[in-house]
């Protein structure tokens, strides 16, 4: 039976492929690994997991959330964590040599921080000074590490084995990993708090767009991933990735897989826009039913 293949290009990547980033399907019966996916069972049973507890726990919070919450406090919410994000984007800037947009993340940072009223007013956008996406898997690129097979990790869902090392560097880059390990029990609790908000706040930020992968899709689980990988490859290429990918053909998806690009443009602002950074390493989702 034919399919109708969907094909996107970089114009039209973004708008569609952050959610996808963040959304999984349920898993297929008697999967058989193939060479860009040979942890492909192990893939689709973590899938199904995550979708289950999304279903179960986290979409419901987060509707709950979005019904309560006014839009300016929403959006508040999340400019304060996209502000606390700015750190670790200003050191990943630093590691992959990107000197120039480093400064401006760094002013960006310091002017969101103060007049910004601690980030929740992002007024740094408003003096052209945009938002930018580097992540400690990115600059593993930059530094020749390869990104290895396909995996889609418990509660941060698609993934691979360098940016899971990126995940932990990006959170020794967060201060307040070290406020809850090293604060008090009330102090702790506090920042788990947070960061639940922040996790609730994504996820509430995507229920709108949740239809892109009810009707984008005809084989769930191949176009999760080939979003994934051709993200991925825009952002560690600064958007001049030159390949276009068929987010329902797995075969296109391995030679984006396993790239390791040894350099980036250092001077590029052609960044996603905040969406992808919001997709990124959050708890699986699940298109509605």
């Amino acid at each position: 039976m034919n399919q109708n293949k969907v094909i996107t290009h970089k114009p039209l990547l973004l708008s569609s492929l952050a959610l996808a980033m963040a959304l999984t399907g349920c898993a297929t019966t008697s999967p058989k690994p193939e060479k860009n996916d040979p942890w492909i069972g192990w893939n689709q049973g973590t899938q199904s997991f995550n979708d289950n507890l999304d279903k179960a726990i986290l979409k419901p919070v987060a509707k709950g959330y979005q019904w309560i919450t006014p839009t300016f406090v929403n959006e508040g919410v999340t400019n304060f964590f996209s502000n606390i994000n700015d750190i670790g984007v200003t050191i990943n800037d630093l590691l992959q040599f990107k000197l120039n947009q480093g400064g401006m993340d760094a002013r960006r940072l310091l002017i969101n921080s103060t007049v910004g009223v601690a980030g929740f007013v992002d007024v740094a956008k408003l003096i052209d000074l945009p938002k930018h996406q580097e992540d400690f898997g990115q600059t593993l690129s930059v530094w020749g590490v390869p990104a290895g097979s396909y995996l889609v990790l418990p509660f941060f869902g698609p993934s691979n084995p360098r940016d899971a090392v990126g995940i932990v560097g990006d959170a020794l880059f967060n201060p307040l990993t070290y406020v809850s390990a090293f604060g008090t029990t009330a102090i702790s609790a506090a920042i788990a708090g947070s960061k639940a908000v922040d996790v609730v706040d994504k996820r509430a930020n995507l229920l709108t767009t949740e239809k892109i992968m009810n009707e984008g899709s005809v084989n769930r689980y191949d176009f999760i991933k080939n979003s994934y990988l051709q993200n991925r490859d825009f952002l560690i290429h600064d958007g001049n990735s030159s390949q276009d990918v068929d987010l329902l053909d797995d075969n296109s998806s391995s030679n984006t897989g396993n790239s390791t690009p040894s350099t980036k443009n250092k001077n590029s602002t052609n960044k996603p826009t905040d969406d992808a950074n919001k997709a990124k390493h959050t708890l699986d989702l699940t298109a509605p039913k």
